[in-house]
């Protein structure tokens, strides 16, 4: 079953877009894979303590892109596989490029200056 033990609401955004983030990220790091249970939907509402509105918002929206599938009456199950995987990493690679860039260009770093600082993080991160 998908866990959201280390699940943290916040980032500002609405809590059915975090919750999609929360699988996808799972997804993308391998640790949630193929038919893997997803929490029913009153579950995770009184596990996160929010409408079981914005749970079914979100399941219908992994629904529709192909990531989770649910039956009426039973419960309901990641299907992904390799290129639903790469997808997934991708889109949030970009994403997240995408925020960083946009944060180095407000500061007005320069393109260079930005990518010297990523690899010092990165091999920081190594070390550590």
């Amino acid at each position: 079953m998908i866990s959201f033990e280390d699940f943290v609401m916040g980032d500002g955004s609405p809590i059915y877009l975090q919750i999609i983030r929360h699988i996808k990220q799972g997804i993308a790091a391998g640790t949630i894979g193929h038919q893997e249970e997803v929490p029913s939907r009153r579950a995770l509402s009184a596990l996160l303590g929010v409408n079981p509105n914005t749970i079914q918002k979100a399941y219908h929206m992994l629904e529709e892109e192909g990531i989770i599938v649910s039956r009426s009456g039973a419960k309901s199950y990641t299907d992904v596989d390799e290129e639903i995987v790469e997808r997934i990493r991708r889109e949030l690679l970009a994403g997240d490029t995408q925020v960083w860039v946009d944060a180095m260009k407000r500061m007005g770093v320069p393109r260079e200056e930005a990518l010297r600082l990523a690899a010092q993080v990165w091999e920081k991160g190594q070390d550590g």
